[in-house]
């Protein structure tokens, strides 16, 4: 009894699996509103016999499904929800299906078919007797807007695993070793007094003069974070006239940087800065902490399982037209961009890769010790639980995440690479379950990588999940 078991369930349910992801790329939905997408993958875990448990965290569109008994309990992650303004024909010329309304772009109709495939796949040889423990597919909504595992950690939906798996859609197929940014969403709203600009300004408090000085006090304190760290915002609400002092104005700020600590230890420079921004103006400040998460803790024991299990797999197998369609993909994306995307590859494979539109071979783990330019909150679960993750190439090399290119893939051959995904969960699930002393293993290096460090939510206690926020 071995994992070729699973590749071969998930095989059996290749068009079904397709089907789904093609169904959530037609309906593409914002996080937090996922109802339809949420369905898809409910039904047919409902149709399998797992348990399924709804509203985790207060949020309608996250779940848990869950199978089996005992120890050890190994999760799925996967996420479902679409991006603003990415709407995009399968197409290699940028052809919104409908103008300004959202799309897959980066691949989340994809994301948790597959995982829901990979669990499927694990629960049949459960129920055939060939191992033993728990297999959960966590439903994790809003990931684009870092919400939801964050709020899904808070209500203790991880705690009891003893590792957790996940993947992303991108431009080649290998293990990930590198950290991620941790993250603080944070909007400052000042209200200060309304009054004719040009009649009567001294009567009026401008909230934009508190927005502008904070911005202002934020590009001086540039100078004091790391090289690694970065801060940008985007003023959201700044007015409506220019001969009305504005009463209300603001700004949204994202703060990341390597670890949580130096996030919380900008942040707190920021809101400094925010207070005297409404001293300097005599307005008033409020905060409102939308969100944030901790940098990603790769687990190398779980990752080498991925790794092993991947090449067993071997490559995806696209077809000639997918080859075709992926060079046409290709062609529309900058040299810059395939170059920055290939930069941390071992230069083995570099130039094969540059040669293809489309490369589905394996490529070993690698960039490890490196922090990447993107947060995700897999950080948060990976500070809680043993974690690995992937990438599987369902895109065109070099593609960028967010962009139409991948959204065009994403309803297309891309589909076929989460059936490769939904295999490569499988079987790193199955191992897990299959010899726990990995699992023992995994933990050892968790409890020696952490140390003294444990997980806190960097939510405050007042903190609901913010359904207004999309994007």
């Amino acid at each position: 009894m071995t994992k070729a078991n699973v590749f071969e369930d998930i095989e059996s349910d290749r068009e079904r699996l397709i089907s789904m992801a093609q169904r959530i790329w037609e309906t593409p939905e914002l996080g937090l509103h996922e109802e339809q997408s949420v369905q898809v993958l409910i039904d047919r875990l409902k149709e399998e016999g797992f348990d399924i448990e709804v509203e985790l965290g207060e949020m309608p569109t996250a779940f848990v499904a869950s199978y089996g008994s005992g120890n050890p309990t190994v999760g799925i992650l996967g996420e479902y929800d679409a991006l603003p303004d990415l709407s995009q024909k399968v197409t290699s010329e940028h052809d919104p299906v409908e103008q300004g309304a959202p799309g897959h772009g980066c691949g989340h109709n994809l994301f948790g078919v597959a995982g829901v495939g990979g669990a499927i796949g694990v629960k049949r040889a459960i129920e055939r007797g060939e191992i033993d423990g728990t297999i959960e597919f966590y439903g994790c909504p809003a990931e684009e807007t870092l919400v939801g595992k964050v709020f899904m950690a808070r209500d203790g939906a991880f705690d009891h695993l003893d590792a957790a798996i996940t993947w992303h859609p991108g431009n080649l197929s290998t293990p990930t070793l590198d950290r991620s940014l941790a993250l603080d969403s944070i909007q400052f709203t000042f209200e200060g007094v309304s009054a004719h600009a040009a009649a009567s300004p001294e009567s009026g408090r401008s909230a934009l003069d508190a927005v502008e000085l904070l911005n202002t006090g934020v590009e001086y304190m540039r100078e004091h974070i790391s090289e690694k760290a970065r801060v940008h915002y985007v003023i959201t609400d700044g007015g409506d006239a220019p001969n009305v002092v504005p009463a209300e104005a603001t700004v949204w700020y994202y703060v990341r940087a390597p670890t949580r600590a130096e996030v919380e230890r900008i942040s707190d420079w920021l809101s400094d800065i925010a207070g005297g921004a409404a001293a300097m103006t005599q307005t008033e400040v409020e905060h409102r902490y939308i969100t944030g998460c901790w940098d990603y803790l790769p687990n190398h024991t779980v990752t080498a399982v991925i790794w092993e299990t991947m090449q067993e797999l071997g490559k995806i197998g696209y077809s000639d037209d997918d080859h075709a369609f992926a060079a046409d993909l290709k062609e529309t994306i900058a040299g810059e961009q395939i170059d920055a995307s290939l930069k941390d590859v071992p230069e083995e494979y570099v130039d094969e890769i540059q040669q293809t539109g489309l490369y589905d071979i394996p490529v070993p783990p690698h960039a490890e010790g490196d922090v990447g330019g993107g947060s995700t909150e897999v950080g948060d679960v990976s500070w809680i639980t043993p974690t690995g993750q992937f990438r599987a190439a369902t895109w065109a090399v070099g593609t960028p995440a967010h962009t139409w290119q991948a959204t065009a893939a994403n309803g297309d051959f891309g589909q076929k690479g989460a059936v490769y995904a939904a295999k490569v969960l499988g079987g790193t699930a199955y191992s897990l379950l299959k010899h726990p002393d990995i699992v023992d293993r995994a933990n050892e290096e968790f409890d020696e990588t952490t140390g003294e460090q444990s997980y806190e939510t960097p939510l405050p206690p007042e903190a609901e999940p913010p359904f207004d926020i999309t994007s």
